[in-house]
């Protein structure tokens, strides 16, 4: 039995089972990278300028105006053909009594597009602005406009809903992926480098715990306890597992 076979052998016999999606998983529909995104005129600049509590004290429209070209740039494409898969392995659970869980350190929001259900953003959505004092959820629209916009509840500032370098990753969102993780019976690893915790830490958990982990990347990652690897990008590989 060949790789591929073995893996699909593994998804058809999990019933519930946790996607776990890193940049990867998006860049085939052209998403930059992090890092990848500081090029033009933002070529200059260093990720901690833009990306921590303290660059948003010190020069708020320059943050804003990154991350709303950044949002914008996320509506200009389309989720690819791994995030539809994803999408038909869910409705595929969910017809036989499972389930998918998608937690992604994605900031897009590709995988609710493609109509990926249960999605959980570890690192936040360029799509979810916020107060930046009481946390207050501002409009979807908030994140395509750099207007510092005032909060309606307080006299905070609607900031960019995702999570920067020193701050910590939000509780809800965390206690929903352990929760997944720890309802799993396969966690599904696509397009992650294993190298950002805690989030590298759930995948690695539920491999101590006996969960079988199954990893989509073209290059190993620095994930512990991967039991299987298929060496194909998010939109080649997924495609071909799920069927």
């Amino acid at each position: 039995m060949n790789h591929l076979d073995r893996a699909r052998e593994m998804v058809g016999a999990a019933a519930n089972v946790v996607v776990f999606t890193g940049a990867g998983m998006s860049a085939e529909s052209g998403v930059p990278t992090f890092r990848d995104a500081l090029t033009g005129l933002w070529a200059h600049f260093d990720p901690a300028e833009l990306a921590t509590p303290e660059a948003w004290e010190r020069d708020r429209s320059t943050v804003w105006s990154w991350y709303a070209e950044r949002a914008a740039g996320v509506r200009e494409v389309a989720p690819n053909d791994g995030h539809r898969a994803i999408s038909r392995l869910a409705d595929d659970k969910r017809a036989d009594g499972g389930s998918v869980s998608i937690i992604t350190q994605n900031v897009d929001d590709l995988h609710e597009r493609a109509g990926g259900g249960d999605v959980c953003h570890l690192h936040g959505s360029l799509f979810a602005p916020r107060c930046d004092r009481c946390g207050r959820p501002a409009s979807v629209e908030t994140a395509l406009d750099p207007a510092l916009t005032a909060c309606t509840a307080c006299p905070g500032r609607i900031r960019p809903g995702v999570v920067w370098f020193g701050e910590l990753l939000p509780a809800d969102a965390w206690a929903r992926a352990e929760e997944a993780f720890a309802a799993a019976d396969l966690v599904l690893v696509v397009g992650t480098s294993g190298v950002v915790h805690p989030a590298a830490g759930l995948p690695e958990s539920a491999a101590r715990g006996g969960v079988p982990v199954l990893e989509v990347n073209p290059e190993p990652s620095e994930l512990t306890g991967v039991r299987l690897r298929l060496p194909a990008t998010a939109a080649e590989g997924l495609p071909r597992l799920v069927g």
